[in-house]
């Protein structure tokens, strides 16, 4: 029964959408935990133009959930690159405080605007998070095309 309403509520936690009217979608990957903080790292790209050059805005959001009966600071991190050959790059890290049993998010962690190439590159994120006095968690990610049409 328990499981069943967790999918439930992280399902509802992936169809969320940005806080922001005029930004793109958020989509949300998997799930990690750690000190009863669970996160899901998630990804929006907004398109631009400067010019004749097209760009992509790249934001990296958390989801964090708070499964226990005290609320909780959270600190996370989220890294940035581009999947054929690219290396993860920090682009922003932030904290919180995640009120008892409840869940807060999308929060945009950084973001990283790069020019759209004829070539559609897949682009991911990932993020981790650390409740004060506990160990970061493993890594949650969320992909995307960088330059859809």
């Amino acid at each position: 029964m328990r499981t069943a309403a967790l999918a439930s509520a992280t399902a509802l936690v992936l169809l969320l959408p940005a806080a922001n009217a005029h930004a793109a979608a958020v989509a949300c990957g998997g799930s990690v935990s750690t000190g009863g903080i669970a996160a899901n790292g998630c990804i929006s790209a907004e398109k631009g133009k400067e010019g004749r050059i097209y760009t992509r805005d790249i934001k990296a959001h958390v989801v964090l959930r708070n499964t226990s009966p005290h609320a909780a600071h959270v600190e996370y991190e989220a890294f940035f690159r581009v999947v054929s050959g690219g290396h993860w790059v920090k682009i922003g890290n932030g904290r919180a405080l995640v009120p008892r049993r409840s869940t807060t998010g999308p929060t945009e962690i950084g973001s990283t605007t790069r020019v759209c190439f004829v070539v559609n590159a897949k682009v991911e994120v990932r993020v981790h998070v650390k409740p004060a006095g506990g160990a970061w968690s493993n890594w949650t990610g969320a992909a995307t095309s960088q330059c859809q049409t």
